[in-house]
Parts: C-alpha cells; sequence; structure tokens
C-alpha cells in the first residue's frame, strides 16, 4: 500500500501584534507554569564593576564544542556589559541561593553588595560560591536578538563544582514561587 497523499492549505502563521497572537498574562502563565533552574548571571566592565541578573531562561546548546546560552532582557543593565566585555560567568544557585536570586532580580545597586563573591579563576568574573552548586565561565560566541531580550551563546571555557548537586538540591521557580528538586 502507498500512503495517501493529501494537500492541506494551512492558514497563514501569525504575527507580533495579530489578532491571533498571544496575549502576554497568557503567555506569561504558560510559561511560569514549567518549573526551571536558576542561574545568576555575571560580568563585569573594564573597570572591574560586576554586573548580573537572575536567568530561569538557560539551556545546554552543544557539547562540541561545550556550550551553552541564557537570555538577557534587551533594556537591562547588564547585556551591554556582557557583550563588550566578550565574557560572562553562570552560577547555577542552590536551594539555600535564594537570597542571591532575589537580589539579582531586584535593584542594580544592591546586587553585589548583598551577595558575597569572588573572582572566577580564569576570567576573574564574579563567582557566587556560597549560593551556587556550580559555576561556568563562558566566552561570548553569538548574540542573537529575539524580541525583547537577547540570546547569549557562551563557550563554555570553565567549569567548578561548589558542592555536589546531590548534596545541595538546585533551586528551581516556576508557577511564580521557588522550590528545589528533591535530594
Amino acid at each position: 500500500m502507498t500512503p495517501a497523499s493529501t494537500t492541506a492549505s494551512m492558514p497563514p502563521a501569525p504575527h507580533a501584534g495579530d489578532e491571533h497572537a498571544v496575549p502576554h498574562d497568557a503567555f506569561r502563565a504558560l510559561m511560569g507554569s514549567h518549573p526551571g533552574g536558576v542561574a545568576v548571571v555575571t560580568t563585569a566592565d573594564a573597570r572591574g564593576t560586576p554586573y548580573g541578573f537572575t536567568c530561569t531562561a538557560l539551556c545546554s546548546v552543544s557539547l562540541d564544542p561545550p556550550q551553552l546560552l541564557v537570555c538577557a532582557a534587551a533594556g537591562g543593565s547588564t547585556l551591554p556589559v556582557l557583550a563588550a566585555r566578550g565574557a560572562f560567568t553562570v552560577n547555577l544557585l542552590h536551594g539555600s541561593g535564594r537570597r542571591a536570586a532575589q537580589a539579582f532580580a531586584g535593584p542594580a545597586a544592591e546586587r553585589f553588595t548583598t551577595v558575597p563573591w569572588r573572582p572566577g579563576h580564569l576570567t576573574g568574573l564574579p563567582v557566587l560560591p556560597q549560593d551556587s552548586h556550580a559555576t561556568a565561565e563562558c566566552r561570548v560566541a553569538r548574540t542573537v536578538p529575539a524580541g525583547d531580550h537577547t540570546i547569549v551563546i557562551g563557550e563554555v571555557l570553565h567549569t567548578e563544582t561548589h558542592v555536589p548537586a546531590a548534596e545541595a538540591a538546585p533551586l528551581l521557580y516556576g508557577m511564580r514561587r521557588y522550590a528545589t528538586w528533591p535530594v
């Protein structure tokens, strides 16, 4: 038997701003119902002033070469510094890192004054060893504008484990609250 061939006419894809586009609240509710790991992305300007933000839009991209991606708000204070520096650190938070997640989601002036940090081994960029179970120091491989955010693809240059994940459950965020992965 041969499969039957059908040609169906597909409606055109909706565009942003269309009457068919998903409302912001509905999209926020959809994505909020899918918990994700919480990280703090850090960098520093040429004078060494640290910058950072809380991030749940993070995933691996490639094993060879090792790459990951983070999404940064296009209007945020960290993105231009990160792009100019060409490097950043991803701090994967553990369950006790909630205060760091909240600090880096708040006013920029309070981020590095309330959370302990030290320079990374390879890049010298901020590492949060008390609040993260692991870190990845990265070089920017590519940036891609995407709506009100920019996708930053980083080549992972160095990783460090501060506390084995089996001993410090990763911090998650979803449904407008923090939780931890069961250990």
